[in-house]
């Protein structure tokens, strides 16, 4: 058996295509075009790229981005300072914080401190609190992802047994909580799980994002699972993700390659909430 690959580009572009035609209509009615500022702190390579990405998905769907950048010494006051400068700012209508950021700077400190309504990664505790308690009303965009993709294979989570490899605030907590929120059996691994493949070998699903190259192999997969690679790992001969692909995927029922799975869908969902946090704003009363 070998595995049908999901095509994240296709579904990106259907989100995009979705997206532009809404904002459109929203443009029209108010008069207002949706503006999202990204903070960017220091140097990265792999940073730079997925901003690229996204201010030309923001581009091709009516979207205006622009960036505050700061050198990688800037102190952690002066940026939330800007921060509170945006929420304030009625002609910003969502802020995102591009990751990684220096060590001296609290992450923490920086979503917390974003308005929940201009909430674009849905990091605020608000947001994320209210994801928990199932009021999805802006989740952060790589969950956001990975639910899409389910959805676009029709995939039923109810009493799905899923096995996530990754706990950070960014992937592994918020998409354990909005899988709860459907009915699935959930297990989370990371770092200090004693033995990885043990909770993985009897999953339905997988979602692994621990950024090294090839580390799920095929005796990790169950026969027929779905298998959803979000980790992304630059090498000396190219991008790869968690999975070893070739042969994963002779084993695997469904699975995501890298590149062109889970990141292009990131960025459409990244869309989403943008247009979410723009009506937050024009339509508040």
């Amino acid at each position: 058996m070998t595995a049908k690959i999901v095509d994240g580009r296709k579904i990106a572009e259907n989100i995009r295509k979705k997206t532009a035609e809404e904002v459109e209509y929203l443009k029209s009615k108010y008069k207002i075009t949706p503006n999202i500022t990204t903070i960017k702190i220091g140097e990265d390579s792999s940073s730079e790229l997925y901003l690229r990405l996204r201010d030309n998905a923001c581009k091709k769907a009516g979207i205006m981005s622009s960036h505050l950048e700061f050198s990688k010494d800037v102190s952690e006051g002066k940026i939330l300072q800007s921060i509170d400068e945006l929420n304030s700012n009625k002609d910003v209508h969502g802020i995102l914080i591009q990751f990684p950021i220096p060590k001296h700077i609290s992450s923490n400190k920086l979503m917390s401190a974003i308005a929940p309504k201009k909430d674009v990664e849905g990091f605020n505790p608000y947001n994320m609190g209210k994801a928990l308690i199932g009021d999805e009303r802006i989740v952060p965009c790589t969950p956001l992802a990975v639910l899409t993709i389910l959805e676009h294979e029709k995939i039923n989570l109810k009493g799905k047994e899923i096995v996530i490899v990754n706990h950070s605030t960014v992937v592994g907590k918020p998409l354990a909580a909005l899988f709860l929120n459907r009915n699935a059996t959930v297990s989370v691994c990371h770092v200090f799980t004693k033995d990885v493949k043990q909770h993985t070998s009897k999953a339905d699903i997988i979602i692994t994002a621990t950024g090294l190259p090839g580390f799920i192999t095929e005796d990790y997969v169950k026969n027929g699972a779905f298998v959803i690679d979000v980790g992304i790992a630059e090498t000396e001969d190219g991008i790869h993700g968690d999975v070893n692909f070739d042969s994963v995927k002779e084993k695997a029922g469904k699975i995501t390659p890298v590149p062109g799975g889970v990141g292009p869908v990131t960025v459409a969902c990244s869309l989403k909430n943008m247009l979410k946090t723009y009506k937050n704003c024009v339509e508040e009363k």
